[in-house]
This record gives structure tokens, C-alpha cells and sequence, in this order.
């Protein structure tokens, strides 16, 4: 249906924007303005019923969007991330890259399409003609802007179009939840994990080489000897995680030669386990001075004294390395009577 199948008197009244309008050459403007071209109106101008499927179709895409949103946030909390599926024709993807994908492709596409949906059917398309004025606005270019913010927002309907403006704003106030969902993978909250390792009492002091527990007599003095906790293993899925926090490392000292009180206690006849990770930035240690007791970090070159609490004499590390307190059990072996009693490794913000 095209404006010129109705009547004139139901045609929407035509706005002063120039249409029509032709120029005539003179001897300053030799060439002639053409004018606008007279306008057409589109069937949702002439035809209520046309307008409100133009504005249902716009408030369907909005909530397509908001739907599109929430199963965005459901597919997050739902779909395991390292579960795959086959989508033809691309293949076998991840399940979870897939859905956020195309959730959130849905939600974005679907405010666009009804954004312009919106103002290709229900919007005025009457075309202006705006003369060129200088970049200082004087007051009554200032006005005239007021003004036309002012009759843009009437003939956009957003008053009127209710089930648009609210369905619009549902939809743009989801679709940042997106956004911060996304920040969910910055890492998992350690919790209390970063204070805590694999030791406890009674576990048994394990050789890193041989895989046997540990007896006293196969320490000797000045050997440096790596441990880790009873019943971690290599093939284990969180051997790398366990084993960066509860690397262990046991030197024996004569217990004359040990100046803090403390480290003797938790000591079994001069022999003393610290931890293997570095207070700088977690490196693992693995250099010893067996005349001075010091050992020494190869990253940043971090020293500490074994023998007077691992306090740091050289180098960036914060502090000492912690001690774990050790003893024999009934069947002779080194074993743990505890956990350590500070976090291992580098301070980190919400150490208290």
C-alpha cells in the first residue's frame, strides 16, 4: 500500500522540512537547488494495524534479546568447560565456547535488528534539510536543537509505544549481566586454598627421587634432601598445584649450630624441613651452601639461613621461609606433626 492508494484526508499532516522545494539559478548561484524529492508514506503511517505488527515485531527482538541474555548466564553456570559437541558443519567444539558465543551473538543482533526495525517502520523518515552554521551555536540554533530533540522524541513514540520502551529497557538492562558474568573468569576466589597445603600430622616425609618414606639415617649432615606429603603421586591431576605449595626441603644441621630456638623444636635431631618454594615469587630452591647453612634462590638470587629460621640475609624475598615441624613415628619414620604454620610461597593481598 503506498500513499498514493489513500485518500488525502487520512494522510498524516506533511511537517515544513522542505520537501518539493526547488531553487532558481541567478547570477550568484548559478546552480539550481533540486529540492527534496516529495515524500512517501510508509504504510505504518497510514495504517494503525501495520504500525502495531511493526511494533510487536520490534518488542518480539527485545525479548528475544533478554532471552538470549539469561540462557548467556545459564550456559556459564550449566554446561561443564570441558565438555565438546558436534556441530555440523564445523565439527566438534566446546560445548561452553558454543552457547556463550551464540547466546550472546543472539542478544547483541537482536537489540540491533529491532533498534532498526524500530526506526525504519516507526520513526519519522522525513528527510531534513539543515543549513550549515557556524561551530559557535547561537541561542537560537541552541533553541532550535532543543526543539528538535523535543519533536524527535514525540514522533519516536517512545511514550506512546509502551510495549517498545519497556521491552527495549529489559533488554539493554540484561545484556550487560553479560559483561559481568564474564568477569567470573578472572580465576576462582582462592578461599582459604593458598593457606593451606598437603601436610598434616601424621603424614610421612616421601623422597622426591626415590619415592620411599624417609628414615633420620638416610639424612645426612649437609645433604639437601627434597620431600613431598604421603600419597601424592606424579599422575595425580592436581600434582602440580599440591606440589607447589608442599615442596619440601630437609637438610640435617648439628643442633649446636642452630641459633633459633623455634626451628630446634620442630626439628628431629638437627634435622629440619622448610619449605622448597621461594617468599619473592614462589621459584622452587635449590642451591646449598653446606658450610654456611644458606640456601639459595637461582631466580633472584634470595638467601636464606637454614640454620637461624631461614630469615632472608640477601636478596627481594619478604620474608622467611616457612617451617614445618617434623618427628619420627612408631615404625622409625620422618613424619609431619602438622601443617605449616603461615602460607607458603609470596605474600598475596589477603594474607593476614
Amino acid at each position: 500500500m503506498s500513499s498514493q492508494d489513500i485518500p488525502e484526508e487520512n494522510l498524516p499532516e506533511e511537517q515544513e522540512h522542505g520537501h518539493g522545494a526547488v531553487g532558481v539559478a541567478d547570477e550568484k548561484n548559478p546552480f539550481a537547488d533540486p529540492g527534496l524529492p516529495p515524500h512517501e508514506h510508509r504504510v505504518q503511517d497510514i495504517d494503525e494495524r501495520a504500525a502495531k505488527r511493526s511494533e510487536r515485531a520490534v518488542a518480539f527482538l527485545f525479548t528475544l534479546s533478554m532471552l538470549a541474555t539469561v540462557g548467556f548466564i545459564a550456559s556459564y553456570v550449566a554446561i561443564p568447560h570441558d565438555r565438546a559437541i558436534y556441530v555440523f558443519p564445523i565439527g566438534h567444539v566446546n560445548a561452553l565456547n558454543f552457547a556463550l558465543g551464540l547466546t550472546l551473538g543472539v542478544a547483541l543482533f537482536t537489540i540491533g535488528a529491532g533498534a532498526v526495525h524500530w526506526a525504519r517502520t516507526l520513526m519519522s523518515d522525513v528527510e531534513v534539510a539543515d543549513e550549515r552554521h557556524p561551530i559557535e551555536a547561537p541561542p537560537e540554533v541552541r533553541e532550535k536543537v532543543q526543539a528538535d530533540f523535543k519533536l524527535g522524541a514525540k514522533e519516536s513514540a517512545l511514550g506512546r509505544r509502551k510495549l517498545i520502551r519497556n521491552t527495549m529497557l529489559g533488554a539493554l538492562t540484561l545484556v550487560p549481566l553479560s559483561g559481568l558474568v564474564l568477569l567470573r573468569d578472572l580465576g576462582p576466589l582462592p578461599g582459604t586454598k593458598l593457606r593451606h597445603t598437603l601436610w598434616a600430622k601424621g603424614k610421612l616425609l616421601v623422597n622426591m627421587n626415590t619415592n620411599e618414606p624417609l628414615r633420620p639415617s638416610d639424612v645426612a649432615v649437609g645433604s639437601l634432601t627434597f620431600a613431598k606429603p604421603e600419597g601424592l603421586e606424579e599422575h595425580d591431576e592436581e600434582f602440580q598445584t599440591e606440589i607447589a605449595k608442599a615442596a619440601l626441603m630437609i637438610v640435617r644441621i648439628q643442633p649446636d649450630n642452630i641459633k633459633d630456638k623455634r626451628e630446634l623444636e620442630w626439628s628431629h635431631e638437627g634435622i629440619v624441613a622448610y619449605s622448597k618454594i621461594c617468599t619473592h615469587v614462589g621459584c622452587p630452591i635449590s642451591l646449598y651452601e653446606q658450610q654456611t647453612h644458606h640456601v639459595l634462590c637461582p631466580c633472584h638470587q634470595s638467601t636464606f639461613d637454614l640454620a637461624d629460621g631461614a630469615r632472608v640475609i640477601f636478596g627481594p624475598a619478604g620474608h622467611a621461609l616457612p617451617q614445618l615441624r617434623i618427628g619420627v613415628n612408631d615404625a622409625g619414620y620422618l613424619e609431619a606433626l602438622g601443617d605449616f604454620d603461615e602460607p607458603v610461597g609470596p605474600a598475596f593481598w589477603e594474607r593476614g
